[in-house]
């Protein structure tokens, strides 16, 4: 289940994000994350800065530090897979209108880049995924993933969405027995949402 609430972390210090990636890397802190998160947030002003509750912007902290971990733990065996895909939200591309080209294939389902914006993050996304040989998918929600991953079998699954479906989505690749590299949305919402794109070109080399 998607937030009850919307963030917008463009705006937060990229040491923030330092300082998650550190947290994850000592992973026995993940049994105590409760007074980390809340020190990070504090530190960063995620609630000031955000305009979350105190306890929102701890469940967000939260949430991406198990993000981090997973991947962690999972990039070994996801480095070693040969067939990959990627998922994308459609609520990132630039326009959700008939500006946007994108075909969509109720058979999937999901959309097909048209490639018409080169300043849209799906685009952008799209090709650097299809120039490393994944398997794109642009998704307008998680449910159909379980399908997809086992009809066309899919061993190294790159995910980009809302914290808390990474984590429901994480557990799933792994009763699958596929391996994950989560990448968190720094903004969220119903349209006009955003993840960094050098993280991801970062997960795909």
């Amino acid at each position: 289940m998607p937030y009850k609430f919307s963030f917008d972390l463009s705006r937060i210090s990229k040491a923030f994000f330092r300082d998650l990636a550190n947290i994850a890397n000592q992973k026995g802190l993940h049994k105590k994350l409760g007074g980390q998160a809340r020190h990070l947030a504090e530190k960063f002003r995620i609630h000031e800065i955000t305009g979350l509750d105190v306890s929102d912007a701890l469940v967000l902290v939260e949430d991406l530090v198990d993000i981090y971990v997973r991947n962690l733990s999972n990039a070994q065996s996801f480095q070693e897979t040969k067939k990959r895909v990627l998922f994308l939200p459609h609520c990132a591309r630039k326009y959700m209108d008939n500006r946007c080209k994108a075909h969509f294939d109720p058979k999937l389902p999901s959309y097909v880049c048209g490639h018409c914006s080169k300043d849209c993050l799906i685009n952008n996304a799209t090709h650097l995924a299809e120039k490393k040989g994944y398997k794109v998918f642009v998704l307008p929600g998680g449910s159909c993933i379980p399908e997809i991953l086992k009809r066309d079998g899919y061993k190294g699954v790159i995910g980009v969405a809302c914290s808390d479906e990474l984590k429901m989505a994480g557990e799933y690749m792994q009763r699958l027995g596929s391996f994950g590299q989560a990448i968190p949305l720094t903004k969220n919402g119903c349209a006009n949402t955003q993840f960094n794109l050098a993280t991801l070109q970062k997960v795909m080399a």
